[in-house]
């Protein structure tokens, strides 16, 4: 038994960040795809709510996979998968694809059960999004199950579990946090030089973003900046996708390469918070701009700011 077959068994869960953009979420979903995909796999059920990030998920996983539930609106009609067992020779699918929440609205949820088991028992790959809504209708659980929320979290179920039920509770509670961080960046975003926003890397910490530069701190009024951002949220804006790379903030058209992960209006985004400094990151030589959202975000600034400035006493870089 290889050493990646062994840690696969031994798997019992673990979480990453859900990065912003459909490229970082591509890259993410091909490195879970080579570290916990086995050729075994037949049942792979994935948990999350809309604009969570799925299909790009799914897509970094499953390259050249076609999606029943484009999100260009183009549907694959009829549902391949219930043509299984009627389907025959060299050129029949092996990996399938169907949404469970998007069926149910044209099929029953037996026949669709029925469809994945005869799937499975013609050792074809089945990949399920909201799986935790076909579980019932089940007799097993996925081979592999993938929630995404503010994180996204890989577990390879047993006999005693995590049932589907378990991961949305946590998914879609965080969801939130991510949506409000995501808008309260962007927002971030409109209100810095273009220039800025060339150089700037994006990361991802809890309840918060990151924005990071590499050469050295940016030039900004921290305090106007956060002000600029409290005034948007206070007034309301509409949050709409534009495109596959813009949305629209009011009359605002952005640029973002995750368009569909926002709040539906910027008063949705709440305790946003901008740390008062930019931070050096000493591990990786950038200074970083900081910004929390959430009931906990005081909390998480504080905390933030004492931890900074007591590498500061060992190595005093920090810029106001």
């Amino acid at each position: 038994m290889s050493y990646s077959h062994r840690m696969q068994k031994s798997l019992i869960q673990t979480a990453y960040f859900a990065p912003r953009g459909r490229a970082r979420m591509y890259d993410l979903g091909m490195q879970m795809g080579q570290m916990y995909l086995s050729p075994f796999d037949r049942l792979i059920g994935f948990i999350g709510d809309a604009g969570s990030g799925k299909s790009a998920l799914i897509h970094g996983m499953f390259p050249g996979l076609e999606l029943t539930n484009d999100d260009d609106g183009v549907n694959v009609r009829p549902l391949p998968i219930l043509d299984v067992t009627e389907a025959h020779g060299f050129y029949t699918p092996h990996t399938y694809h169907l949404d469970i929440r998007f069926e149910m609205g044209f099929t029953q949820p037996h026949i669709l059960a029925e469809a994945i088991m005869d799937a499975i028992r013609l050792e074809k790959r089945v990949i399920v999004e909201h799986f935790d809504l076909i579980r019932p209708h089940l007799p097993r659980n996925a081979d592999l199950l993938i929630g995404v929320g503010e994180q996204v979290i890989v577990t390879r179920p047993s006999l005693f579990g995590p049932e589907p039920s378990e991961l949305v509770d946590i998914v879609h509670t965080s969801l939130r946090y991510r949506l409000m961080a995501h808008t309260a960046e962007d927002l971030c975003e409109i209100h810095m030089d273009p220039e800025l926003m060339e150089i700037c890397e994006h990361d991802d910490i809890n309840h918060g973003f990151v924005m990071a530069f590499r050469e050295h701190p940016p030039a900004i009024d921290l305090k106007v900046l956060e002000q600029k951002v409290n005034e948007d949220i206070k007034a309301d804006y509409p949050v709409a996708y534009a495109d596959e790379s813009h949305i629209r903030v009011g009359n605002r058209l952005h640029y973002c390469s995750g368009p569909r992960t926002h709040v539906t209006t910027t008063g949705r985004i709440e305790g946003f918070r901008l740390c008062p400094e930019i931070i050096f990151d000493h591990q990786r030589n950038r200074y970083l701009l900081i910004g929390f959202v959430g009931e906990h975000s005081q909390d998480n600034l504080e905390r933030l700011l004492n931890m900074s400035h007591t590498v500061q006493q060992m190595s005093p870089i920090i810029y106001r």
